[in-house]
């Protein structure tokens, strides 16, 4: 199957392949009296090309998390399907499973949470090694040296023997990322990759993910709810509400012609410094995102939309329109 992989590799196709995927979490009481089911992911359907920057942002609680986590193999989807390299993830077991581990990084939000207290750096890095049978430990060393030198942490020497608990929260998320590159993977997920940190240390995290993603051509998935960044390290742009995406194009397409009323209500509430606009009134919808256990009928936006058409979003399911050239909405009001 390796050989494959190589062809595969250095084919056009998208390194990523989604379809119709649903992650749904089964709720019981009492232990055994089924309720419903959380409908974190419910029909999602995009591809991630090789060498692609891409951010999925949305509210909390819009499921995007729980994709991410999909993707990884942590949750295993009630429906739908998950391609990587032109294999159906579902399909992979024994070494071929650990293949796609090994090819896909993560990159978590809390890096003191992710990284364990009773391990010195050296440790942390040398365990993924290990466990995907890196016996030579001098090529452990070498890859571990290689990724502090790539997240800027190097000369190794002076961090190799450090605890977490000796780090700042800028190094320590630096030992995160180390750590997801350490395998030389295809892919890293970051989810939400800078939210724990200062302001002035997330702008250093988000340029050195950027370029390691150029300098090593990785497809880069953020996981975000902040809208105002993404321009700065995303190609492309996927926003999720309530379990399904609304809306997708490429970075600058979507932030200056937003399509969806709901990407028009997140861009609306975005922070302004200028002090000469601190009373403008901000057109926000009112109204909390649905619950995912009983989602409503229709688009799922409708109960808060400004521009909701009874009879129409509130009992038909929208699918992808496509307003301007490559630019997709899941609206009503782009029905032609």
């Amino acid at each position: 199957m390796s050989t494959e992989r190589a062809a595969s590799a250095e084919s056009t196709s998208p390194l990523v392949s989604v379809r119709d995927l649903r992650t749904w979490f089964e709720l019981r009481q009492w232990g055994f009296l089924r309720v419903g089911s959380v409908r974190a992911v419910d029909g999602v359907s995009f591809d991630l090309g090789r060498g692609e920057s891409v951010a999925f942002v949305g509210e909390s609680g819009c499921g995007k998390s729980s994709l991410a986590r999909t993707l990884l193999g942590l949750h295993r989807p009630t429906g739908g399907e998950v391609s990587f390299d032109g294999y159906r993830v579902q399909d992979l077991a024994g070494r071929d499973l650990q293949w796609y581990r090994a090819s896909v990084g993560y990159v978590q939000q809390d890096p003191y949470g992710a990284l364990p207290p009773f391990m010195d750096v050296r440790r942390i890095l040398a365990e993924p090694l290990v466990v995907h049978g890196v016996t030579d430990r001098a090529e452990r060393e070498r890859r571990i040296r290689r990724a502090l030198e790539e997240v800027r942490l190097g000369p190794g020497d002076a961090i190799l023997d450090q605890f977490p608990h000796m780090l700042s929260g800028g190094q320590q998320q630096r030992v995160v990322i180390a750590r997801a590159l350490v395998l030389e993977p295809a892919m890293i997920i970051a989810d939400e990759p800078v939210s724990m940190l200062d302001a002035s240390v997330r702008v250093e995290i988000l340029n050195l993910l950027r370029r390691i993603q150029s300098e090593r051509s990785l497809t880069l998935a953020f996981i975000t709810h902040d809208l105002s960044t993404v321009r700065h390290y995303a190609d492309r742009i996927f926003v999720m509400y309530a379990g399904r995406i609304v809306e997708q194009a490429q970075v600058d397409e979507l932030l200056e012609h937003p399509q969806h009323p709901y990407t028009q209500a997140l861009l609306a509430a975005i922070a302004d410094v200028d002090a000469a606009n601190a009373r403008r009134v901000r057109d926000v919808p009112a109204g909390e995102p649905p619950s995912l256990l009983h989602p409503p009928p229709g688009c799922r936006f409708h109960p808060r939309c400004p521009h909701a058409m009874a009879g129409t979003c509130d009992v038909r399911d929208p699918g992808m329109f496509e307003p301007r050239r490559d630019h997709l909405s899941a609206c009503w009001l782009h029905e032609r």
